[in-house]
């Protein structure tokens, strides 16, 4: 007797893959020899099948795999002009172009499914909306006659929000406020919400970021489960020295000399460094917070970790993935201090190649808290009192500067790609107002953490891949070759030229331009042509950093992918096994906590990138009036960017405000030309400029050429 299958998505999926065609309700339940009283069982699954985008069903009814019906699952991106891109799940697709009329009212952060309209164009049409990404919108609140609307501050909402005379909450003209959607837009419905709360109104710039933290809706508060979870566990546990027991079953790595290395403002310190000379090479341990040992799985302190994704950094203020209880203190490696650790020991021959590695639980006390200022201080400075200060860790020092040097040009070597883009530094006053926006300092002990941190990623995502365990990856999908030799242009205009197609075509062009006046704008054109890593539970290696296979285990406190790969290498190790339900749970668990890492991570960058704009111009708004030596960082046809030399601010000056000719873009030579007097703007070109506006609400600083 031949043994009935047993009803679940698997065996719903596995019936539709083998069909030829879009089956209906009763041709799968014959297919499979469903009984009648199942029928209701198999409606909820191809329901949920249906919500996850894995199968569609038409507009007859037929129900028939996505992918198989020319359909694309994936993320909605909008543009402030009203169209879109799609971001699609399967790795290695392009991005699809979703022109205004064929959003269906589709939002940024929408888990959608389009139709492919031209395979060529790579252009779609929404066809359903799997999954809202916004529930909230932060905008300004209007009243006209006897209509109320809300109009959003994301200008990547290209509509507004219609509130009903009773859901006002009090709110009036001009009021900033956080709306609720409880309608979302579709062809032929214009959205409508309800009014939360009204919000103060941003005359400092800590508001600011308040509004940001809001409208980019990232949870800043811990709810009192969680917090009481987390009290709990530093009742419990005698912090200075958590032995016992469990160090019997840890490494004691307390008689190496180890050291954090941080920022300044640094109180989350995930990963502290261990190293030794040795006749054949070196020993480096790369000792990482063991977060896992207090955070198990499906507790309410990893749910709402998950949930986070990750922190959020914004100028002397953190928005932490755990509480502070464990993120500044309990898991934190501070100095002087026994400290739980996940360590990695790495050995490296005398050319800086790896020829042995090993993964083992440890217990470290930190000699010191040393900062990246510090450290450069004794390498680059050679400075006198700060090498007397620390006179037992200079030997230490010098083998980590020998070592870094060989794993980077080991790196370099393998078609790594060495991107060195300057980065803003908000300083702020005692009041909290931006007093100066610098260049970030990247010296040799910023780089010296990036690769061994580098080397410890790599370590453990090829133990873990060798192992077969099912895991997260950090993955990088190499660029589209189209888009790389369609920069062709912006490279003539820098005299740089490569007779290398695709990807060795990048290493020429960065050779090319290191070293001259335009090599952070060539970095800047070539990062963007690039592809955003993620993370995902399909190996395919990291474009950008030239490995076969890489994942993020360095940061435990920070990022929840970390975490999550600390507990699956325990297992793999034998430390936690995980059970055989445990196990299957966690391979379906992985791709959605992979896609929603990638996910809040990308939100938290927006966020960052927003606080410092808008830092930008409380700080610039002053300033009205001022002349400033720049140079132009972008040419388009409405004008130039400008970043200015004095302060990391950057500027836009409308050809309208280029007075002294009528300018027009030159797309051959990249650059904005008179019509008369033929002087032309290009990149990297230094200039004088004027500030004329500041507009703090739409964060932008208008220039003119002094």
């Amino acid at each position: 007797m031949i043994a009935k299958p047993h009803l679940d998505k698997e065996s719903v999926l596995a019936f539709l893959r083998t069909a030829a065609k879009p089956v209906s309700l009763k041709g799968i339940a014959v297919a499979i020899g469903m009984h009648k009283k199942e029928i209701r069982t198999l409606k909820r699954i191809l329901k949920s099948l249906i919500n996850s985008g894995d199968i569609y069903r038409n507009r007859i009814g037929l129900y028939g795999l996505a992918e198989s019906m020319s359909l694309i699952t994936g993320f909605f991106e909008a543009h402030r002009d009203g169209y879109g891109f799609v971001l699609p799940d399967k790795l290695g697709e392009k991005d699809f172009f979703i022109p205004p009329r064929r959003t269906a009212g589709a939002m940024t952060g929408d888990r959608i499914i389009i139709r492919v309209e031209n395979l060529v164009k790579r252009e779609g049409t929404v066809l359903k909306i799997l999954e809202r990404g916004q529930k909230k919108v932060v905008g300004q609140f209007h009243c006209e006659r006897n209509a109320f609307y809300v109009k959003p501050k994301n200008k990547k909402i290209p509509f507004d929000i219609y509130i009903s005379p009773g859901d006002r909450a009090g709110a009036k003209n001009g009021d900033t406020v956080v709306a609720e959607l409880i309608f979302y837009p579709t062809t032929a419905r214009a959205p409508e919400g309800k009014i939360l709360k009204i919000l103060p109104q941003a005359d400092e710039p800590h508001l600011e970021v308040d509004l940001i933290i809001e409208e980019y809706s990232l949870p800043h508060k811990f709810s009192a489960v969680v917090l009481d979870e987390a009290r709990g566990l530093t009742e419990k546990i005698n912090t200075h020295a958590p032995i016992g027991r469990d160090l019997l079953r840890r490494v004691d790595c307390r008689r190496h000399l180890t050291v954090t290395i941080d920022g300044e403002t640094a109180k989350d310190f995930d990963d502290a460094i261990s190293i030794e000379k040795t006749r054949d090479g070196f020993i480096l341990w790369v000792h990482i917070s063991d977060v896992s040992h207090y955070v198990p799985w499906e507790c309410s302190l990893d749910l709402e970790a998950r949930q986070r994704g990750t922190s959020v950094y914004f100028p002397h203020r953190v928005i932490p993935m755990l509480p502070k209880e464990l993120s500044n203190n309990l898991c934190s490696l501070i100095p002087k201090s026994d400290r739980l650790t996940f360590t990695v020991e790495m050995h490296f021959n005398k050319n800086g190649e790896l020829v042995k590695k090993d993964f083992y639980p440890g217990i470290i006390n930190s000699n010191e808290r040393m900062t990246y200022t510090s450290v450069r201080k004794i390498l680059i400075d050679n400075d006198p009192a700060e090498r007397q200060r620390y006179t037992y860790l200079l030997d230490s020092f010098e083998v980590m500067d020998e070592l870094c040097g060989l794993l980077r040009q080991q790196r370099i070597k393998r078609g790594s790609l060495d991107f060195d883009l300057p980065e803003p530094e908000v300083l702020l006053d005692i009041q909290g107002r931006p007093e100066a926006i610098i260049k970030a300092e990247r010296s040799l002990s910023h780089i010296i953490i990036e690769e061994f941190m580098i080397a410890a990623n790599e370590a453990v995502a090829g133990h873990l891949e060798q192992s077969g365990m099912p895991s997260i990856y950090r993955i990088h999908e190499k660029p589209d070759e189209e888009k790389f030799e369609g920069l062709g242009k912006l490279f003539n205009a820098f005299q740089l030229k490569t007779k290398k197609s695709g990807i060795k075509g990048f290493h020429d062009i960065l050779k090319q331009a290191r070293g001259e006046a335009a090599e952070s704008i060539v970095n800047m054109l070539l990062l963007r042509s690039l592809k955003q890593a993620k993370y995902s539970t399909e190996n395919i290696g990291h474009f950008g950093l030239a490995s076969k296979t890489y994942t993020h285990f360095t940061s435990p406190i920070r990022r929840y992918p970390d975490l999550v790969v600390h507990r699956i290498l325990k297992s793999a190790l034998g430390i936690k096994k995980l059970s055989d339900k445990n196990h299957k749970h966690l391979e379906k668990l992985l791709p959605e906590i992979a896609a929603n890492s990638s996910r809040t991570e990308r939100k938290a960058d927006e966020a960052e990138r927003e606080v410092v704009n808008a830092m930008r111009v409380w700080f610039m708004k002053d300033k009205v009036g001022n002349e400033y030596e720049g140079f132009v960082a972008d040419v388009t046809p409405r004008g130039l960017k400008i970043r200015l030399k004095d302060f990391f601010v950057e500027g836009f000056i409308p050809v309208s405000y280029m007075f002294d000719d009528y300018y027009k873009f030159d797309e051959k030579r990249y650059c904005l030309v008179g019509r008369h007097k033929k002087k032309a703007f290009s990149l990297g070109e230094e200039v004088l400029v004027r500030v004329e506006r500041v507009d703090i609400e739409e964060k932008e600083i208008t220039l003119s050429l002094a």
